[in-house]
């Protein structure tokens, strides 16, 4: 066992606390040097590269064309796809219906044109409403579009053409909206505000609530229109999804006239308020 004096030991405890205040003022000291090294982060970023390497190997007229497509077929492709979101039938108390409503569009990532096709009636009766939307669709962020385009109402009668513009896309929370301005020839305008929800039970089994309400500038009698809030819907679907594109499913529907439109539907003899148990289809390719 090795003997040291108390002397000695007591110099070793004394130089300690100094090293350690050495080694601490060393350690704070880097980042400064560190940080005078590094560049700025507020700093305006290099232009973009203009030559290719490849072009002092190969042809660049070559290389310019296998270059755009590549971009092509990495999100500069053509998609196209046929949605039928609604092909139902609708059992009423005062009498069966059935309604449809779905999409179909071409382009890409950012450009598409879309036509939309929406409408109901009466089982073996009267077809109540009929309209076809053609669309331009432009993306202005990766969750939302606007969209422009005109609408042609089929039914009811008399005819009318509108110019359309609006927004649609992915709201925070899943919440899937759309709301569309309408002006027609006749110089009468409307909106519709459109959304809903997909809550998956399962991997298959989703659950969808959905709502819609229609808001009219001013009374148009001939449609049977009336200024302000006109009409809401709500619906509840359960779909079973055999496969991504293949789903039936079945419900609950609920649709409402209100103020001046719901006078004109009661002077023409009709519920201004319906509930009806729906069941369909829902298809895509």
């Amino acid at each position: 066992m090795i003997r040291m004096p108390v002397w000695a030991l007591i110099g070793a405890a004394l130089a300690l606390p100094a090293q350690a205040q050495m080694m601490d003022h060393g350690a704070h000291s880097m980042p400064a040097k560190d940080a005078a090294a590094a560049p700025a982060m507020d700093g305006v970023a290099p232009p973009a590269p203009t030559d290719h390497a490849a072009d002092a190997v190969y042809d660049p007229v070559v290389m310019a064309r296998v270059r755009a497509k590549m971009i092509r077929e990495n999100g500069g492709m053509t998609y196209s796809q046929l949605m039928i979101d609604r092909l139902e039938y609708r059992a009423l108390s005062g009498g069966d219906g059935y309604h449809w409503e779905g999409e179909g569009w071409i382009g890409g990532d950012v450009n598409r044109l879309a036509i939309k096709s929406e409408g109901e009636g009466e089982t073996g009766g009267r077809l109540e409403s009929a309209e076809l939307q053609l669309l331009y669709s432009r993306a202005i962020d990766p969750w939302w579009n606007i969209v422009v385009g005109m609408r042609q109402d089929f039914r009811p009668r008399p005819e009318r053409t509108y110019a359309t513009i609006g927004i649609e896309g992915l709201a925070p929370y899943w919440f899937e909206v759309e709301g569309q301005l309408f002006v027609s020839t006749r110089g009468d305008a409307h909106a519709r505000l459109e959304a809903s929800y997909d809550q998956r039970i399962t991997q298959r089994l989703i659950l969808q609530p959905a709502m819609e309400v229609n808001v009219a500038a001013q009374d148009v009698p001939e449609l049977g229109i009336g200024s302000g809030l006109s009409d809401i819907e709500l619906g509840l679907r359960l779909r079973y999804e055999f496969a991504r594109e293949f789903a039936p499913y079945v419900g609950v529907n609920w649709e409402r006239k209100l103020g001046d439109t719901a006078r004109y539907a009661q002077r023409v003899g009709d519920d201004p308020a319906a509930t009806s148990l729906v069941m369909g289809l829902r298809f895509w390719f």
